[in-house]
């Protein structure tokens, strides 16, 4: 039995070395050839002086190099950090900063960019693109690391609610828990072929690369590019043969509103899971009906607990239009659901869903006072507190009911509204902001951002979107920017989001 992450693609590939690991466009790679390849990055990062307990970032596109620079990581006994290569270099820079990185594997333009934002003290850069380098080194395995399962694999920044991301800090233990379940779960085969839609900076990545490899089936890279193109994406599925299908409800509604899958074989897809928003039931239906011999399931739990709850989807009422439940607990889970002061509430009551068990996280990267305030100690032990309302049905399924604080979803990311407005407010112009989700049924939430200038200043919406797009990642950009000349206030003096929010639901009503 695997305790470490990396004995997984140990294990697959003496099993089988000659099957295919990973598919990436027109490049494909063995079992064999991933696991030599990872061994020459671990070689590398060693001569870099990188070992137990370090952190090095893979600063990359996805990619087969990606793939095996993450195992390569690991087998050096040190955690992977992916960074979003699509986020602005300030937030990477930072990442990079905070984690304290030994070494980054990216390309050297990547590099030569980040430099220029970032501190004195980064990391020496290991360049994918030196092919001569590698191809000199051995592919020879490190010795095992002198680690315990419950060492640190792997961290995840997700949006913070300070104005910063923090990161997310899973131990070999936590994921090999999620993965050993949905491995079991999801009857995953060699023969299978699963889709890698998430980047790799994405917790849902975690279900990709590591079940497939345990399973020693294809882990078939999804251009990114596709996901705006659904009639692109469906042919692609099709071409590919995927045979288990993960990703947010939002790219499934897109395949089925624009994919015009009837055109498509898909008789290969036998698995479609989704997790990270609300699948609308009308749209979820929809696609069931259009792709009807797959099984659906509904995943749930935040990066902090790995997936903690699921659903087999059954078919459908035709007049149904209450949301789907987010199912029961994972195998070596408990669920808790507490009201506000700790107690848990009887089943029927509305309460905030609380996890335990070894799926969650070791804590927050250098967060040592939020970590105590998010793993809590309770009568049955250490717990997570999710910030989600939920209720127990008469079954035994948990309905989701929303969000305790200013957290949203928005095609499946997690987003802190807090974080957006600090971005905005630091902008000399900006006198005052509130950021407020808009409900949206094809991607969670659109993100509206009101705004107060300050006098004689004249600031436009495009100035300020390019503002916050060299501070913030790509989905976390507000959909619409408003400028007003006041915002409501509450009695208290606070901004009155509770009367903005309702001008939105009910726009006549405050004309």
């Amino acid at each position: 039995m695997s305790y470490l992450l990396s004995q997984l693609l140990k294990q697959s590939s003496r099993i089988n070395p000659t099957q295919i690991a990973v598919i990436d466009g027109k490049r494909q790679l063995s079992y064999q050839a991933l696991d030599e390849l990872s061994n020459r990055y671990a070689n590398y990062l060693q001569q870099l002086g990188v070992y137990s307990g370090d952190r090095v970032g893979i600063y990359l596109k996805k990619s087969f190099e990606a793939v095996a620079a993450i195992f390569g990581i690991l087998k050096t006994g040190a955690a992977y950090v992916p960074l979003d290569a699509t986020s602005p270099l300030q937030r990477v820079a930072y990442i990079v900063k905070d984690c304290q990185m030994k070494a980054i594997i990216t390309t050297e333009q990547r590099m030569d960019a980040l430099k220029k934002v970032a501190s004195k003290n980064s990391p020496s850069p290991l360049l994918i693109d030196d092919q001569q380098t590698l191809a000199t080194l051995s592919a020879d395995p490190l010795p095992c690391p002198p680690l315990i399962e419950n060492d640190l694999a792997y961290i995840l920044y997700t949006s913070g609610s300070t104005g910063t991301p923090k990161g997310v800090m899973i131990s070999h233990r936590a994921s090999l828990t999620f993965i050993n379940w949905a491995y079991d779960t999801f009857a995953v085969q060699a023969t299978d072929r699963v889709s890698s839609h998430a980047p790799f900076h994405f917790d849902l990545s975690i279900f990709d690369i590591f079940v497939t490899i345990k399973a020693g089936a294809i882990l078939v890279l999804v251009p990114p590019s596709l996901s705006v193109f659904p009639r692109s994406l469906a042919s692609f599925i099709a071409n590919e043969k995927i045979s288990i299908w993960y990703s947010v409800p939002s790219v499934l509604i897109q395949l089925s509103l624009h994919g015009r899958l009837e055109q498509h074989n898909l008789s290969a897809l036998r698995s479609i899971l989704f997790a990270g928003e609300v699948f609308p039931v009308k749209y979820l239906r929809q696609l069931m009906k259009q792709i009807h011999h797959a099984n659906y399931y509904n995943l749930y739990g935040p990066t902090e607990t790995n997936v903690c709850t699921y659903y087999p989807v059954p078919s459908l009422d035709p007049e149904r239009i209450e949301p789907i439940p987010i199912g029961k607990a994972c195998a070596n889970t408990d669920i808790l659901i507490v009201d506000q002061q700790g107690n848990i509430v009887k089943k029927g009551e509305v309460g905030e869903l609380c996890v335990r068990g070894p799926s969650l996280m070791m804590g927050y990267w250098n967060l040592v006072e939020r970590t105590k305030k998010a793993l809590i100690l309770h009568d049955k032990g250490k717990i997570y507190h999710t910030g989600d309302l939920v209720r127990e049905t008469d079954d035994g399924n948990y309905i989701y009911l929303g969000r305790r604080d200013n957290q949203i979803k928005s095609r499946g990311y997690r987003i802190e509204l807090d974080e957006i407005e600090a971005v905005i407010y630091s902008h000399p112009d900006v006198e005052e902001v509130a950021v407020i989700p808009i409900a949206d049924e094809e991607i969670g939430n659109r993100i509206l951002a009101i705004v107060v200038t300050g006098h004689h200043t004249e600031l436009s919406d495009q100035t300020l979107n390019h503002f916050c797009s060299t501070r913030l990642p790509k989905y976390m950009l507000p959909h619409k920017i408003e400028f007003r000349a006041y915002l409501p206030k509450t009695s208290t003096g606070k901004i009155d989001k509770a009367q903005l929010r309702q001008e939105q639901q009910h726009p006549s009503s405050y004309k």
